[in-house]
């Protein structure tokens, strides 16, 4: 089987990323005999497993880094991808190559036709990711979960550290205790031998963190906490403290005071995995030489162009408070925003503090999913901004270079699709 062939067999399965996360009649059945069949390979390996409405690709980022500077051999498995699947299954900080995707998904098939219950795109792609890192003797794998966490289909691990980031209203109808209800599903991936560590600090959630009966429970702001973080040249300086001592003038290589949040949540966890605290050059050199590929990352100047994914209302508020700290020098701001049903565009607009003085160009992108640029525009337009319709990223982004200058900024934003296509297209 090509790499071709692999994407098109797995494109014959249910996606429920496509459809914004859709899902009902919970299960982990078909994972579990996944596994199964392909001789447990979610049993070879160490893990670390994090959920959470945002932060959970970087604070998992940051715990790979952690690890690989502490001398182990690192999976990764993430979602969803900026470019090309092969991004969703790493290995010491490295894609896995196309052969091998190719060669672990044609075996999965034949698999896959043994078992009783059909599987879905996701828990392909999953399972997929564990045989990998069976075969290439990964000593932990650092696992991000897609959606809530008990029922999903990577919950066919024992983790050592589960890792909560935070609870927000991404696939959510925010009606009743929705709060309470998502973070019993996403407390799901704890067991009994875990040690939780919890970034979320609402204590009306804390008697359903440690009602799930974790071996440990560590929360923000008891156990550990961010105690300063203040914007340098090229990222943050940050203090933390953790149950196991302080971390001070630390170098953090990427931008935003959510990010300096992640950091104590991932370096929490690290510690807990190896139950000690880690070495001061080994915080150093994990976090001072960061890389975020579509987390508020400026990939050109003159103008400065920042991609960042946000794409829900917490996560464009971070980014509105990063612009204003990191960036507030440059001007005009040139939003290219693109974004997809079930979201209104006016909320993310307002929420990522676009007003007079801003400009705005819309544009599609590819995802049936995907909110035409007019109507983007038109939203602007009413939120106070000057703003236009592109057919395309490309158009896009040649036009709001165009109306940036040398001394402005262009921020790609508002989906992971439109940050995906804009980094493929300025190379």
């Amino acid at each position: 089987m090509s790499f071709t062939e692999a994407l098109r067999y797995l494109d014959r399965h249910i996606n429920l990323e496509a459809r914004a996360g859709y899902f009902e009649d919970l299960s982990l059945n078909s994972m579990e005999k996944l596994m199964e069949l392909s001789g447990d390979p979610n049993k070879a390996f160490r893990t670390i497993h994090i959920t959470g409405t945002n932060g959970k690709g970087s604070t998992a980022t940051m715990i790979a880094r952690l690890l690989q500077a502490q001398g182990l051999r690192v999976g990764r498995y993430s979602s969803p991808h900026l470019a090309s699947i092969t991004e969703r299954i790493e290995i010491d900080g490295e894609p896995v190559s196309r052969d091998i995707f190719a060669e672990e998904v044609l075996s999965l098939a034949a698999v896959a036709e043994l078992s009783e219950f059909p599987p879905s795109y996701f828990e392909l792609l999953t399972a997929t990711a564990y045989r990998i890192f069976a075969a290439e003797a990964v000593e932990v794998a650092v696992v991000e979960v897609g959606v809530l966490g008990r029922y999903d289909a990577t919950n066919v691990i024992d983790a050592d550290v589960a890792v909560i980031t935070n609870i927000g209203t991404d696939h959510t109808d925010q009606q009743g205790d929705w709060r309470r209800n998502i973070a019993g599903e996403k407390v799901g991936i704890a067991k009994p031998e875990s040690t939780l560590i919890v970034g979320e600090t609402d204590p009306d959630l804390y008697d359903i963190f440690d009602g799930e009966g974790a071996a440990s429970l560590l929360l923000a702001g008891r156990e550990f906490e961010l105690v300063d973080d203040q914007p340098a040249v090229g990222g943050r300086l940050v203090d933390i403290r953790t149950a196991r001592g302080l971390y001070e003038d630390v170098f953090l290589s990427v931008h935003g005071a959510h990010q300096a949040i992640n950091a104590s949540v991932a370096l929490t966890a690290t510690e807990e995995f190896f139950d000690a605290a880690l070495p001061d050059d080994v915080v150093a050199e994990a976090f001072g030489e960061l890389a975020l590929p579509g987390r508020v990352e400026v990939v050109a100047k003159e103008p400065i162009i920042v991609l960042d994914g946000a794409h829900n209302p917490e996560a464009a508020q971070a980014l509105e408070h990063t612009l204003a700290t990191a960036f507030g020098a440059a001007s005009p701001r040139v939003f290219v925003l693109a974004t997809l049903e079930p979201r209104d565009p006016a909320d993310f607009i307002a929420e990522v503090g676009i007003g007079p003085g801003d400009y705005v160009v819309g544009t599609p992108v590819n995802s049936p999913r995907s909110i035409s640029a007019e109507r983007i525009a038109e939203a602007a337009t009413t939120a106070g901004a000057t703003a236009e319709a592109a057919g395309d990223i490309e158009d896009a982004l040649d036009r709001a270079r165009i109306l940036a200058g040398v001394e402005g900024m262009v921020i790609v934003t508002g989906s992971l699709y439109s940050v995906g296509e804009a980094r493929a297209e300025l190379g």
